[in-house]
């Protein structure tokens, strides 16, 4: 649930209230006294006796919605006519749609974009399947695939459920990077089917952007098809969360004035998302980390070690500390949250060293109350958007697929990741740097083609052009 009112469950009443008296006025009152927020007040239609008015809102969540409707209907006078949920109205009919980039006016038009004309176009594929990026859609398209086996924070919901998220994720391609994307949603959970489709399906794309996909089933899904693909394979989950996390890192030390490889580092989250992170942090310097699960500290000696957690405990907690995560957090210089809400309290965040900086980026609800973390810590980012410091995947991946698309890219590196980590965190200017800022906004405009040129960069050079047959 949000503590403030959100857009996300913003609502449209549409009412009718006699055209003179008092019901007009009241109806800001009414929505204010029932903790929502106007944020519209349009009158639709306007008669000598009544008059109808679209009133909007934002509310916490479903039920303080409703209860604002209530205090609504409560004003004397007042009908309601209709209640509209707008989110999902945005989402009536999906979100995205396949648009022709060519006309289509006349015989010759539909001569050369379809038969006799394409047949010219596909022979000269087959003679050289790598015009397939240089004549179709393949060089600027993504497949955005997952099973639905880990949507957000709602868990294994399924594919079918999956797909307005999916839809969301190819509309900020667009919106971003200017990339064509596609939604697959895969009803299967098996990694065998899974990564076979995925390899059925890849000539069609000029990358893949694995999603919601549970771990450890993840990490197995992405290697082989690392292993199978002549394309990019990119999990968002993963390494979209690492790059974004490495660069809040790289501003949020330079803030407190410390540097990664002399911090002490403790994680909460051990999963697909944490893992990455980790991997990442580790790449750019980090020397002394303690990653925790719901089980405490991962450490050599632990008899439950999956392939996953063996490695993080060879490659962290040296010196071989086996309790809890308030313990870790204790004189730590930087916590790092990819777990699960409210594990911590802002007296935990108090234990830890000075000028500490506290990542917690559970959604919606962080692994401590970002107020109460900023009692103690000296910078203090979430993954939301009511906070300063919104750590958000879709600072990363237009970029990192527009550099990789742009580089006709065959693979994504550790030294791609931490390229484009490097860029985001340039994009904050020293004068603008501050505790209340190290990332900057996704509608910042320098974000994804900073991103994008040192992924491209990275991956070879400049990017190829493409010229006309």
């Amino acid at each position: 649930m949000a503590t403030v009112p959100s857009v996300s469950y913003s609502i449209t009443v549409r009412l009718e209230v006699p055209a003179g008296g008092k019901a007009v006025s009241q109806l800001t009152h009414a929505v204010e006294s029932a903790g929502g927020v106007v944020t519209a007040l349009d009158v639709t239609n306007a008669g000598h006796e009544k008059l109808r008015i679209d009133v909007t809102c934002a509310a916490r969540d479903t039920d303080h919605a409703q209860a604002i409707v209530d205090q609504l209907e409560a004003v004397e006078g007042v009908v309601i006519h209709k209640v509209s949920d707008r989110t999902f109205l945005m989402h009536l009919g999906g979100k995205i749609e396949m648009k022709s980039k060519v006309p289509l006016r006349n015989r010759d038009d539909l001569s050369m974009a379809y038969t006799p004309g394409v047949a010219r176009v596909s022979m000269a594929i087959a003679r050289n399947k790598e015009d397939a990026r240089r004549l179709t859609i393949k060089r600027n398209s993504v497949a955005v695939v997952t099973d639905g086996s880990a949507v957000l924070g709602l868990g294994n919901i399924g594919p079918e459920a999956a797909l307005p998220v999916m839809e969301g994720k190819a509309a900020l391609f667009k919106r971003f990077a200017g990339i064509d994307a596609w939604p697959i949603c895969l009803d299967t959970q098996d990694v065998d089917e899974i990564v076979r489709t995925v390899q059925l399906i890849a000539p069609g794309f000029g990358g893949i952007n694995l999603e919601d996909i549970g771990a450890p089933r993840c990490f197995e899904v992405e290697r082989r098809l690392r292993e199978l693909l002549d394309i990019p394979v990119f999990h968002d989950d993963q390494h979209g969360t690492a790059i974004c996390v490495v660069a809040a890192m790289t501003n949020a030390l330079r803030v407190v004035d410390k540097k990664i490889e002399d911090v002490r580092i403790t994680m909460a989250g051990a999963g697909a998302a944490g893992n990455a992170v980790l991997r990442l942090l580790l790449a750019a310097g980090a020397r002394n980390v303690v990653v925790c699960d719901y089980l405490g500290a991962v450490h050599r000696d632990r008899d439950d070690l999956d392939e996953s957690l063996r490695w993080i405990a060879e490659h962290t907690n040296a010196e071989g500390y086996s309790g809890d995560l308030r313990g870790a957090v204790k004189g730590a210089d930087v916590f790092v949250g990819v777990s699960a809400p409210g594990i911590l309290t802002g007296d935990d965040i108090a234990t830890m060293a000075p000028g500490a900086v506290v990542f917690a980026l559970a959604n919606p609800e962080p692994e401590v109350s970002p107020d109460d973390a900023r009692e103690y810590a000296a910078v203090v980012a979430t993954g939301r958007s009511d906070y300063p410091n919104q750590i958000n995947n879709v600072l990363a991946f237009p970029g990192v697929f527009r550099g990789l698309l742009d580089a006709q890219a065959n693979l994504v590196t550790s030294e791609m990741l931490l390229a484009a980590a490097g860029a985001l965190a340039a994009v904050v200017t020293p004068e603008e740097l501050g505790p209340n800022y190290i990332i900057p906004s996704v509608f910042h405009p320098d974000v994804a083609s900073a991103v994008a040129a040192a992924v491209r960069e990275s991956a070879g050079g400049r990017a190829r052009g493409f010229t006309e047959a």
